[in-house]
């Protein structure tokens, strides 16, 4: 029995957890190329012998590439080439490390699906030429490529403009190789026929009507002739685009709201780098009450609302059909606002019976208008149930009487003068308690006095012997009837 227990207990746990973690590495192993070692998040490729040819691709059926997170290769002289599927498996991947290697060639779209790159270092490879275009989508935040041969020509010029305009840590000393094999600094390179592009976005007025269409021309210059075309981002409004070599527009018909504050841009890009030109689309439409709720109680209550149009709609309240005359007890708060769209509350403080009723809102601008009624129910009529939807006489709204906006009037109920019965009965309970109070200290009082009298009685000098001490303290029961009453 000490035998079973010893074997199905803590020791056996232990036992079988090291199995599934030696059959875990073993797994790990399986998918690992030679000359490699892989882990859940890492794989570290740095044994030349026998070395890699091709860059590590973890099996699918055994391993989990989207995990992978960092990728170091080094002292392999026989890779390559990186090509276009070669690394899209790893999604995850943030850290790429290729050293002391024979890289001479990247694809490309090799880093098309690896939008979390943020550390590329290519150090001491065989690198001739590296276009832009492996990285225009990517956000790095460092980029070494120091120790490879490049050629010194306009294809690299792009690395001399991305030092420039975006110097990292520590400047790279980068050398190219010209048509006599000899170095040049990259810093002092000049190549004729090489540079910058430029965009122009010609646009009239952007303020434009909901429904409306709109052209929008750019033009573009540079040397390379740059390629143009339009960045029009999550536009909702149908659109379309036409090209010819430094020339473009775009039209945009049936304009959306949705597009208002939207930015459209004119991008011209060449092998050095790019430039881009951009507006902003103004939408004007009618208001829209999109949301309008019965009110809630936080802090104050609230009578949630969201209204969208552009301009910046008036907002007015109306109660029971008159409009709401907003104070400091009641009035509109914003609280958040997004471009055209407010999101706000009409704010109750301390709302009575009173307030209950009918609330609309009415949202206005120069294109339309949008209302949006609900009814409002704070707190039941004195001496009626308050149920779910209770049904209030009409003298309800009859006091509220004409002025129904002035909340100043009808919010802060409760602070009013008690009724008169209320205030007799409190004012004789109070009565009561003082009479008691008054009675038990005079008693208390003359039983002192007694006492004292008496003792001196006893230790006179006098010798009184057939007097005693006589003291009386007679309490009114009629006062105190009176007192009580």
């Amino acid at each position: 029995m000490s035998s079973w227990t010893r074997w199905h207990g803590p020791a056996m746990a232990r036992l079988w957890g090291f199995c599934w973690l030696i059959v875990g590495f073993w797994r790990a192993a399986l998918a690992c190329p030679t000359s490699c070692k892989c882990s859940a998040s890492r794989i570290w490729c740095s044994d030349p012998s026998p070395g890699i040819v091709a860059f590590p691709r973890l099996e699918s059926s055994s391993a989990d590439p989207e995990n992978i997170t960092e990728i170091y290769i080094a002292n392999q002289k026989r890779l390559e080439i990186i090509n276009e599927d070669d690394i899209e498996a790893y999604v995850g991947l943030k850290n790429l490390t290729i050293v002391d290697s024979g890289l001479k060639f990247v694809a490309h779209k090799a880093f098309l699906k690896n939008s979390n790159l943020q550390h590329i270092n290519f150090t001491r490879n065989k690198l001739t030429v590296l276009s832009r275009k492996h990285f225009r989508h990517l956000d790095l935040s460092e980029l070494i490529l120091v120790g490879n041969p490049f050629t010194c020509s306009c294809d690299i010029m792009w690395i001399k403009t991305l030092q420039e305009t975006k110097p990292g840590p520590e400047t790279q000393d980068l050398y190219c190789l010209d048509e006599n094999s000899k170095n040049i600094s990259l810093a002092n390179l000049q190549i004729p026929h090489c540079g910058l592009p430029s965009a122009n976005l010609a646009a009239p007025n952007l303020t434009v009507e909901e429904g409306k269409s709109i052209t929008l021309t750019c033009s573009v210059a540079g040397d390379p002739v740059p390629n143009l075309y339009w960045d029009v981002g999550n536009l909702v409004s149908k659109h379309m685009n036409e090209t010819s070599h430094t020339q473009g527009s775009l039209r945009i018909t049936n304009i959306s709201s949705d597009d208002s504050g939207k930015q459209i841009s004119c991008v011209a890009e060449n092998l050095v780098g790019e430039d881009q030109d951009s507006v902003n689309l103004t939408v004007h439409f009618a208001p829209t009450i999109t949301f309008l709720e019965s009110p809630t109680s936080d802090h104050h209550w609230c009578i949630p609302f969201t209204v969208k149009g552009n301009p910046k709609p008036a907002l007015q309240w109306f109660y029971n059909g008159a409009i709401l005359n907003e104070s400091k007890y009641i009035c509109t708060k914003i609280h958040v606002t997004n471009h055209t769209e407010y999101h706000g509350c009409l704010q109750l403080d301390n709302p009575t019976h009173m307030n209950n009723g009918d609330y609309k809102l009415v949202a206005k601008n120069e294109y339309g208008k949008d209302e949006k009624q609900i009814s409002a129910h704070f707190m039941g009529w004195p001496g009626i149930d308050d149920g779910a939807n209770p049904n209030y006489p009409d003298v309800i709204y009859e006091d509220y009487g004409t002025a129904a906006n002035d909340i100043g009037d009808t919010t802060n109920r409760s602070n009013e003068i008690p009724s008169t019965d209320v205030a007799d009965k409190t004012g004789r309970e109070h009565l009561s308690v003082y009479a008691v109070v008054v009675i038990a200290s005079v008693v208390g009082f003359c039983l002192l006095v007694m006492l004292f009298l008496l003792k001196l009685a006893r230790h006179s000098k006098f010798g009184m012997k057939d007097t005693t001490p006589y003291f009386t303290c007679v309490i009114s029961f009629d006062t105190v009837n009176n007192l009580m009453n």
